[in-house]
């Protein structure tokens, strides 16, 4: 059950509320996002109508299908991400956020941003703790990887999304002031951490375990609202394919579309992992664009055959500045004169502040 407060409803009034309910044998949690709302949970329907008519109540909804914060009935307008001065979702250009898996080293990472800083990327993707289903296989570089990132982000003005693995090293992110966590589709629904991004602030992008559908996808968005963070960015990078598939997962476009039918939050796509196979990936990428995804997350690597996670899926730098190209000749990637215009805005506002 959820109960929508007014917005000038006061704290004494969402006392009486969760009071009685307590009274009547449930529990009660306040959630304060961009409106105040209280989630109940051991309580009758027939306490419905008595919570509907006390004060400071704007509604009560007893099924809300697990998704409410991030719905388009709740908000129809769509919500835009802003990330030093990158703009992701709503009428803004399609954005893209390319790297390697993994950091590997200094001289790796750097080379891989300066050719993503080049075609015209803002954000670099780059992973510092990396879960691997081989507990043989390389697990990232660790805190010396956010270190890494955070000195790209300085040096080249580039932003930053990389993986949380674990809540543990949470605090190391938010320590290096790392512009977009990552929650990967092995912890999508790892409600415990979905729980603390939410309460850390930071912009998150929550990828789509491949098992399962839009609903639970959505329904784990709104586990990080409900803790006061709406600056989430979906992200779709294949589901489950079926056997004799030639490619790691089915990219499932469709749900660009349908999400953005259901949803306010923007969908980003990633032909990375959904093709296994770097020559599918530009397909799929402009298939994204075209259906009408707010950006694109892209494995690149300047040494693919050498690289020591994903490099058969990873993209050359060549091909990345080929692919975004060709997207712009078609009008469906900003311009290189766009991109660092935004650069340029932000680095004013910045020195003004």
């Amino acid at each position: 059950m959820l109960v929508i407060l007014k917005s000038e409803s006061t704290r004494e009034e969402h006392e009486r509320i969760m009071e009685r309910v307590e009274q009547a044998g449930g529990r009660a949690e306040l959630h304060v996002p961009k409106e105040s709302v209280i989630v109940i949970n051991g309580c009758t329907p027939s306490l419905l109508d008595e919570i509907g008519l006390l004060p400071g109540v704007a509604s009560v909804r007893h099924n809300t299908g697990g998704q409410w914060l991030s719905s388009r009935e709740r908000q129809p307008e769509d919500t835009v991400v802003e990330i030093r001065g990158c703009c992701i979702g709503g009428d803004a250009p399609p954005v893209l956020m390319a790297g390697p898996c993994a950091v590997e080293s200094r001289d790796q990472v750097f080379q891989i941003a300066e050719h993503a800083k080049r075609a015209g990327a803002s954000f670099l993707r780059g992973g510092a703790f990396k879960p691997r289903t081989n507990p043989y296989s390389f697990q990232g570089l660790g805190e010396q990887g956010l270190e890494l990132l955070s000195e790209v982000r300085d040096r080249l003005g580039l932003r930053i999304v990389t993986e949380l693995r674990d809540v543990s090293t949470l605090d190391l992110f938010i320590k290096h002031e790392i512009d977009m966590i990552q929650i990967g589709a092995r912890n999508m629904q790892n409600y415990e951490m979905l729980r603390l991004v939410g309460r850390s602030g930071v912009p998150v992008m929550l990828k789509r375990n491949p098992a399962c559908g839009i609903a639970e996808w959505l329904q784990a968005a709104e586990y990080i609202m409900l803790e006061g963070n709406s600056q989430v960015v979906l992200c779709e990078r294949g589901v489950t394919a079926a056997r004799g598939s030639r490619t790691r997962y089915m990219l499932d476009l469709a749900a660009v579309p349908i999400v953005k039918e259901m949803s306010h939050l923007p969908l980003v796509v990633d032909p990375s992992h959904a093709a296994g196979d770097r020559k599918w990936v530009p397909a799929l990428a402009r298939a994204a664009v075209a259906a009408g995804a707010a950006g694109l997350l892209i494995e690149v690597h300047h040494a693919a055959d050498e690289a020591l996670c994903d490099g058969p899926q990873s993209i050359s730098p060549a091909t990345l500045h080929e692919l975004v190209s060709g997207l712009r000749a078609l009008g469906q990637m900003p311009s290189r004169q766009y991109v660092q215009a935004r650069r340029a805005k932000f680095k004013l506002i910045e020195s003004r502040s």
